[in-house]
């Protein structure tokens, strides 16, 4: 008979020893089964036991497989975000690469005479014209030579399709007093002025260019010098670059709703 895998073997030789019915031998070999059979009941336990061990620790090291695999993805996720923006960054660059050598191709005749440059400047295309040419000393007027670059420029910028620009004024560190332009700063705002509304006039959409001033804060050569001076004595015209497309902006402009309602400040509470 057979009880939760154990064999009742005691019992029935203490029955057939009191019947008289097994010999003192017998006895000794059912009682030696009887050992025999607890030792390996006992080794399967043992292994049964291992076997949960191993159970337990192939589990844990599924879960620690589990998540490198996660942190793995993520990884590699990373990675290809990380390429995504490196190669709008290339784009971006190609363009503006390929931007600026248009530029230059389209201002190569007025280059070459000496009556602009065109650079980049904090990463922004720019087209500076001598002052010395467009305006007489502390004026604000274009003389006849000036309003004709200007306009010449303005119909180069024209053909930029979808482009803004920005007129900027700057001066030498010479200091200017007058009743009209009391400093630096309101010669060089007028002078931006003017030449914004000669490109006006000669046709640029208004909403597409804008003025600024700068007096003499951002020199670009020695003003120790004469040839420095005039170099600072300058109408810089900026091609306004377009930050729309590179990464990041959809995400920036979804935080920053420009029509999104302001959120209301609650007022504290009466003491």
């Amino acid at each position: 008979m057979k009880k939760n895998g154990l064999y009742l073997v005691a019992p029935v030789i203490a029955l057939m020893l009191a019947s008289g019915c097994v010999s003192s031998s017998k006895y000794k070999n059912l009682e030696a089964e009887h050992e025999t059979q607890k030792v390996e009941l006992a080794t399967t336990q043992a292994k049964v036991s291992e076997l949960k061990g191993r159970l337990g620790i192939a589990n844990t090291e599924k879960s620690q497989l589990q998540g490198e695999k996660t942190q793995l993805q993520g990884s590699v996720n990373e990675m290809k975000t990380a390429l995504e923006q490196a190669r709008k960054r290339r784009q971006e660059t190609e363009k503006r690469l390929a931007e600026f050598k248009e530029l230059t191709s389209k201002f190569s005749k007025l280059v070459n005479s000496g009556k602009l440059s065109v650079k980049m400047v904090q990463g922004r295309m720019t087209v500076a014209l001598s002052t010395d040419i467009l305006f007489s000393s502390g004026s604000a007027k274009l003389s006849t030579e000036g309003a004709a670059a200007i306009k010449e420029v303005n119909e180069l910028l024209k053909s930029l399709e979808g482009r803004k620009f920005q007129i900027e004024g700057h001066s030498d560190n010479i200091p200017m007093k007058s009743a009209q332009f009391p400093s630096n700063w309101e010669l060089a705002s007028a002078r931006a002025i003017t030449v914004l509304k000669t490109m006006v006039d000669a046709g640029m959409p208004a909403n597409q260019i804008s003025g600024a001033t700068y007096g003499d804060t951002q020199p670009i050569a020695d003003n120790a010098t004469p040839e420095g001076k005039k170099l600072n004595r300058r109408i810089a015209i900026v091609i306004v670059p377009d930050l729309s497309g590179l990464p990041g902006n959809e995400e920036i402009e979804k935080m920053v709703a420009p029509d999104a309602p302001a959120t209301p400040v609650a007022a504290p509470a009466a003491k």
